[in-house]
């Protein structure tokens, strides 16, 4: 498994965030691009935070309570970014992320952002390479809908 690597299955075309954008921006951002979440930069594509649709959220409703104007994403996003780089183990980062909470890991090479990881992208790279379980050979459980099973 130690062969399957990060660069194989992550995404490469990341919607990063300007560490210069507001709250306001970030939201239009992440429901524009249908995201849950985003790696902030800054201008050389150092990754500096990563702020998702929850901190937005929380961002939103204190400023629509008090009224205030679109705070910078910098005043709420997480600064303790876990980063792996696109030479890391798929094994490695899947166990990583059973043991903490971010679905999303930015991909760094030299300092800079070049992909993101997500649970969907391991869940594909651990499906892809166990061909064996997912074989048509391989009996398949049978699955009923709880409502079925009640009757």
């Amino acid at each position: 498994m130690s062969s399957i690597l990060v660069k194989d299955f992550m995404q490469a075309n990341v919607q990063a965030i300007k560490a210069n954008a507001s709250v306001r921006d970030v939201v239009e951002h992440l429901c524009k691009w249908n995201i849950t979440g985003a790696p902030v930069v800054d201008e050389s594509l150092g990754v500096i935070g990563f702020v998702s649709e929850q901190d937005c959220m929380k961002e939103m409703l204190n400023s629509t309570f008090y009224a205030e104007e679109s705070a910078p994403v910098t005043s709420i996003m997480r600064r303790d970014v876990l980063c792996v780089s696109p030479e890391t183990s798929i094994l490695e980062i899947a166990e990583t992320m059973l043991g903490n909470k971010p679905k999303n890991y930015p991909v760094v090479e030299q300092g800079k952002l070049v992909g993101l990881i997500n649970r969907r992208h391991i869940l594909e790279a651990l499906k892809f390479h166990n061909g064996a379980y997912f074989s048509p050979a391989r009996e398949r459980p049978q699955f009923s809908l709880i409502q079925d099973s009640l009757q």
